[in-house]
């Protein structure tokens, strides 16, 4: 077999292997190798771009975030503010509406008082003449002579 004759054919062979072989391997490093240094450059751009603007979009992202916490911060504290003010507001009718209510009060108090006084007087003034009344018939009836109406008060009178 031809092929097994290594003396004959064992240096052409090298030959042809070292022609292929430089051929393949230029061949590859001239026409392949700079295409895929394009799209491993391209693919590097690629994601360095994304970064970027991910990077970039996650700032805004941040700023937007503390803008929003700011303004809920502010907003929380004007509605403080305002229920503050709210409760203040009510608290001062309140107050209004019960002095009000306490001038009423004292006033219907005083008005009853005087009423009160009016009947006690009354009442007074009736029981002194029941009293006198009494103390008369009592005389009348102890010493058989009846007394003057004047003086059984004025007697009632001064025993009070």
């Amino acid at each position: 077999m031809p092929q097994f004759d290594f003396g004959h054919v064992f240096w052409p062979q090298v030959a042809w292997l070292a022609l292929f072989f430089v051929i393949l391997y230029f061949g590859v490093i001239r026409l392949t190798l700079p295409k895929l240094g394009k799209v491993m450059e391209q693919r590097e751009d690629r994601i360095s771009s994304d970064l970027a603007a991910a990077q970039a979009a996650k700032q805004s992202a941040d700023e937007v975030d503390a803008r929003y916490h700011a303004e809920m911060d502010a907003s929380r504290e004007e509605a403080r503010a305002a229920i503050a003010a709210a409760k203040a507001d009510a608290a001062k009718a309140s107050e209004a509406r019960l002095a009000e209510a306490g001038a009423k009060a004292e006033t219907l108090v005083a008005d009853a008082e005087a009423r009160i006084a009016k009947a006690v007087k009354a009442a007074e003034g009736k029981l002194a003449d029941a009293a006198a009344e009494s103390a008369q018939a009592i005389v009348a009836k102890l010493t058989g002579v009846e007394p003057n109406l004047d003086a059984a008060k004025q007697s009632v009178a001064a025993q009070a």
